[in-house]
């Protein structure tokens, strides 16, 4: 089998299985990993600037909270349908990501952090900011009427998990058929060794901000799809841990990997989740786990498949 036959084979494998498990997990599991899958096309967005750009961003947060405001407040306030919020939260998502990208590309290493960070921070308090709209930390509930999809109530278990598979699957598709393009091979090309890619006659800036709009936007589809999937909206999805999740995620799963995303996203989701049930010290469990993988696997799970079994994996 070719390398773009053991790819396809791979990710639809990973897709497939999903699509079995739909029938044969238990009701807590079953919502678990529709979660799970929602929060895996955060990080990969995410992997998109940082795994394959090298462009370190603190405040990735805000294009996830874009995308579920900008879905969740037409949605609560005008009673759009689920089909129109989704489209207005990913068009908020672009467009913040868009203004972003102008600005903070102005910047680079450190400096970038921070100011990302400081955008993230900013998106946050225009959130309480406008409390009467947005209810502040409080949050918005999205009524069932408001969840419904071309006749499909999304607030049912196993719509829920079809709809997070199917945006999942285009995500992941599209990730892995991005990077064997030219234009992701020109991201890893900037990744590596910036100057020589600009030398080479490359727009490095207008490659980035390319990078920064498709990271921004499909990390505000995952933020669209897990209000509209889960019923509700709220401020905590702004702050400044929910920048550090899909760095974490990204890390932990293999930065510049297709599948490293949802492998770190489903390993430490359940990690947490079974460590709450040990100790309410469950963070100093994930935070002694991240210890280890980053010394005996520093090139994340993915990474270090990659690099031991399969070379061929993108």
């Amino acid at each position: 089998m070719t390398g773009r036959g053991r790819e396809i084979a791979l990710h639809g494998g990973l897709v497939a299985l999903l699509a079995v498990l739909a029938f044969v997990l238990p009701a807590y599991h079953h919502g678990n990993v529709a979660r799970v899958m929602v929060l895996a096309v955060y990080a990969m967005g995410y992997n998109l600037a940082f795994g394959y750009t090298g462009l370190l961003s603190l405040g990735h947060a805000m294009f996830f909270a874009a995308g579920m405001y900008g879905m969740g407040l037409p949605a609560y306030h005008l009673g759009l349908g689920a089909g129109l919020s989704f489209v207005a939260g990913l068009a908020a998502a672009a467009g913040l990501a868009l203004a972003v990208g102008v600005l903070a590309l102005r910047t680079a290493g450190v400096a970038f952090m921070i100011v990302t960070l400081m955008f993230s921070q900013a998106a946050y308090l225009t959130i309480l900011l406008f409390g009467t709209y947005t209810r502040g930390d409080e949050g918005l509930v999205l009524t069932r009427a408001s969840r419904v999809l071309a006749g499909v109530d999304l607030s049912d278990p196993m719509a829920r998990y079809v709809a997070a598979l199917g945006l999942f699957a285009v995500a992941l598709f599209f990730t892995l058929w991005l990077v064997r393009q030219p234009e992701g091979r020109v991201l890893v090309a900037i990744r590596e060794n910036e100057e020589r890619a600009e030398l080479l006659g490359y727009n490095v800036f207008r490659h980035k901000l390319a990078a920064i709009v498709l990271s921004g936007t499909m990390s505000g589809a995952a933020g669209a799809a897990y209000g509209l999937l889960f019923g509700y909206v709220g401020a905590s999805f702004a702050e400044v841990q929910y920048s550090i999740f899909p760095l974490l995620w990204v890390l932990l799963g293999g930065a510049g990997t297709v599948i490293g995303p949802f492998l770190g996203t489903l390993f430490m989701f359940y990690l947490i989740d079974l460590s709450a049930d040990i100790t309410s010290a469950y963070m100093l469990i994930a935070g002694l786990a991240l210890v280890l993988l980053t010394l005996f696997a520093p090139q994340g799970l993915g990474g270090e498949i990659r690099r031991r079994w399969a070379g061929w994996l993108p």
